[in-house]
């Protein structure tokens, strides 16, 4: 009965749907599927129609026997499914992951015939969870210090830097080039500070002019200038209890900076336009790319608050100088470029990381990064090759092959590296085996490959 209530046009409309659909009778009975139910489920239509939907074993079933429930299925008693997950046991043994939906089906005098199902198999996106999940966790591995990526000697003691001022209220000037990643050591250090539950605020000393600045720094009450139609708080003040990160302070205004101590010292601040003192809580850490002694001693910068903000000075040397971060850090935006993008792109050429070990990088991490939004751009291939980034980083990367290392060696990059590093160590095998973030015994190796085992006077 229940065939001639289908109608014949049914099959038809069915088989283009690309989830798997069936109907069944009121006892379980399977008297149709359509094709994509048989590519999904691996069984040709003649080996189910006429048997028990227990040919699947739907794990939701199973919950419902299990609980010695009136009806065999829990379509028939919440009269409809609605996106369930569970899982089938394909033909070939295989589990099949699967969201579920189904309605009951009715003739015309209302009485339940039967009940349709419709499978979509999500068992590729629960296997993409499981990657990205797997590629996450490596990515929060040793290697890493909240969002800061590097295993070399010269990152590490930044990262036993910010351990050790972490529960202290001095104040922090953060030093180093353009692109090092200076903000994201501040925010670790507000991270792991008792402050770390208050607010952290973040102010460009460079990209406002003074009076504005002022005003972004302290607070203005209504009335204070042409414009201010109400109060208004300053970052000093959103910052209570919490963290103040003054970026670039090397461009701080003489005016202000005299502004700034007092806020040091005394911990209260002055809204523009008030003369009533305000009580502060706030940390203070600070950075700059410029060398804030030399703008003491040229008058540009006030001597009192250099020392002021520099109680404890932390320094983040150029990604030039540590080389065996560049690996770890290309790998990472590889990585999460690859999850961003989706695109289907295997790795980085050995030919390109040696490239990017050769670039002197003087735009540091920043650099890096950017390098390689450029090249899951271009890179047409399943693997990151040399000419997928910029130009001009193998312009540079090539000068310096050119000049640098003449050395016929295929592998005349690690080895060039390696001849720096010890130099830069006098010979230590174990101190240039934490400028190239790699063991002694790793060092040993490539010092016996490259005959370098004899070393005198900082020359092979």
């Amino acid at each position: 009965m229940i065939d001639q209530e289908l109608g014949h046009y049914w099959k038809t409309v069915v088989d283009t749907i690309p989830d798997g659909i069936m109907i069944v009778d009121t006892k379980g009975t399977i008297h149709s599927v359509n094709k994509a139910f048989e590519s999904i489920c691996g069984y040709k239509a003649e080996e189910v129609i006429g048997k028990s939907c227990e040919i699947l074993s739907c794990s939701c079933c199973d919950i419902v026997r299990t609980r010695n429930a009136p009806h065999w299925c829990s379509l028939f008693r919440k009269q409809e499914l609605s996106k369930l997950k569970c899982h089938l046991i394909c033909k070939d043994g295989r589990y099949l992951h699967v969201i579920k939906n189904a309605s009951l089906l009715r003739n015309e005098k209302g009485e339940v015939i039967g009940g349709v199902e419709s499978i979509t198999d999500i068992t590729e996106l629960l296997e993409k969870d499981i990657q990205i999940e797997a590629i996450q966790q490596k990515l929060r591995e040793q290697d890493i210090f909240h969002g800061m990526i590097g295993n070399s000697a010269a990152i590490r003691h930044v990262f036993d830097q910010i351990g050790n001022v972490a529960d202290s209220d001095a104040s922090i000037v953060i030093l180093g080039e353009s692109g090092t990643g200076k903000e994201l050591v501040a925010r670790a250090i507000h991270r792991v500070s008792q402050r770390s539950d208050g607010p952290y605020i973040k102010v460009n000393c460079a990209a406002l002019n003074e009076s504005l600045l002022e005003t972004e720094l302290f607070g203005h009450v209504r009335g204070a200038f042409t414009g201010a139609y109400q109060a208004r708080e300053g970052r000093f003040e959103a910052a209570n209890g919490g963290t103040l990160f003054l970026d670039e302070i090397g461009d701080l205004p003489l005016s202000t900076q005299v502004k700034l101590l007092r806020v040091i010292e005394e911990k209260v601040i002055e809204r523009v336009g008030d003369n009533q003192p305000i009580d502060i809580n706030v940390r203070i850490v600070t950075a700059t790319n410029r060398d804030l002694k030399q703008m003491v001693t040229q008058g540009l910068f006030r001597e009192d608050l250099f020392f002021r903000i520099n109680v404890v000075p932390i320094h983040i040397l150029p990604l030039r100088e540590r080389i065996g971060d560049i690996t770890l850090l290309a790998e990472s935006f590889f990585q999460n470029l690859k999850l961003k993008t989706n695109r289907q792109i295997k790795g980085i050429s050995r030919e390109a990381m040696e490239m990017l070990l050769l670039h002197p990088w003087p735009g540091n991490v920043r650099e890096l990064k950017s390098a390689f939004e450029y090249a899951f751009v271009t890179c047409q291939t399943d693997m990151i090759q040399p000419d997928d980034f910029p130009s001009s980083l193998m312009q540079e990367a090539g000068a310096t092959i050119k000049v640098i290392m003449p050395v016929p060696d295929r592998d005349k990059g690690k080895k060039q590296r390696l001849i720096a590093a010890l130099n830069q160590t006098g010979g230590h095998q174990s101190k240039a085996a934490e400028i190239l973030g790699v063991s002694r015994v790793t060092v040993w190796n490539w010092m016996k490959r490259y005959n370098l085992r004899s070393w005198g006077n900082g020359q092979p």
